[in-house]
Parts: C-alpha cells; structure tokens; sequence
C-alpha cells in the first residue's frame, strides 16, 4: 500500500481532537485522544511535549477565535475592550478549557504574540510598565468570569415558595430581564475602562465612553 496522501496524525489534529473531548466531558487525557485518532498514545507524543504540549495545543485553537485586530483599533480603550468581548465569546465557546487553561503557564508562540500586541498598546499609550501586565491580569480576571457565567444556568438563585427572609432577593430576581450575563459583563467592564483611563495613560486620546 502508498503512503496515505493525508497524514493521519499531526498537531492541528491533535489539539482538534482534545478540545473535543475537553468540550464533552470536561477533561482530557492523551490515551483519550490517541483512542479518538486511532493511533498508539506513543504516536501522539511524537508530536507533541507530552499532555502539557497538547494543553498548548488546546489554548492555541480556543485563543485563533480572538480577534486579534481589535487591537489595533483606536483609541486604545476602544481596542481593549473590543478584545476583551472577542476574548471572552471565544472561551465562552469552550467553558470547560478554562480552568485547564488559567492554571497552566502560557507558551504557545501565537498566544504569546497575542499578548506581546496587548502589552505593546499599552505601552505606547503611556501605561507604566510595573502596572501593564496587572491590567491585562485583571481584564483576564474579569472576561474569563464572565465566560463561565454565560455557561451557567440563566437563573442561578432558586428560592423555596415559602422563603421567610429573602424578599428583598426575591424582588431583585424578579426584576432581572433577559441577558443577565451580558448585562454583568458590560457593567464591570465598563467600570474597569473607567478606572484604567486614570491608570497614567497621558496625552493619549480616549474615547468618551470607552465602548
């Protein structure tokens, strides 16, 4: 028989692979992903640095769905909070990678381009560079929060029918109209773009409301 025309492993196929398994039970292991391939588990290995090289594998395909031009957008507040929705509809596509994802050491090239592009805004606009990375931490900090709660159930509070001492509670909840998660999300960010103009940006245009 010829070689197949079509290589039957490789590293786009692997992190597909994973990601899938990731998205359907909440986890993944390399045998997993070799059984799914049709391959040894050895066979993956030679692809990859181990399950830490797959994971990389895995936060490259989640982060290609970011729009990495948004950050060029002006002003630069503009541009971080057009990234930080694309940043968040992309994991929000994808909850379970999350927890896996922001507890393992960022390495994979086209990620970290993506953040050099983030750092290099904020620089330019004027942001002291001992405070650009807790920025970018606390924008991570509040997009992927909200990306697990768009995956969470649309009401997440349930009150018994007789409920002595939660009214006020009871009346908030009533009072919340579709788009919880959204709404959520748009007030924290809003708020954090506010803070961050007062950040030491200086002499850098901004927009008026920062959407």
């Amino acid at each position: 028989m010829g070689r197949p025309r079509t290589p039957l492993l490789d590293r786009e196929r692997i992190g597909a692979t994973a990601l899938e398994l990731l998205d359907e039970q909440g986890e993944f292991s390399v045998p997993q992903v070799a059984r799914r391939l049709g391959v040894q588990t050895g066979s993956v290995y030679h692809h990859v640095d181990g399950r830490a090289g797959v994971i990389e594998l895995v936060r490259e395909r989640v982060s290609a769905s970011i729009d990495t031009a948004t950050l060029d957008l002006h002003p630069w507040d503009t541009a971080l909070t057009a990234w930080a929705r694309s940043y968040r509809a992309a994991f929000a596509a994808h909850p379970h990678a999350i927890p896996l994802l922001m507890t393992s050491p960022v390495r994979a090239p086209k990620v970290l381009a993506q953040y050099e592009q983030a750092v290099r805004l904020l620089l330019d606009v004027g942001f002291p560079v001992d405070r650009v990375m807790t920025v970018i931490t606390a924008l991570e900090n509040l997009v992927l929060g909200s990306a697990l709660d768009l995956a969470a159930p649309e009401t997440m509070w349930e009150l018994p029918a007789d409920s002595p001492g939660t009214e006020n509670l009871a009346e908030a909840l009533a009072a919340i109209g579709p788009g919880r998660a959204d709404a959520a999300f748009e007030l924290a960010l809003g708020a954090f773009m506010e803070h961050c103009r007062t950040l030491g940006p200086s002499g850098a245009p901004s927009s008026p409301s920062g959407a």
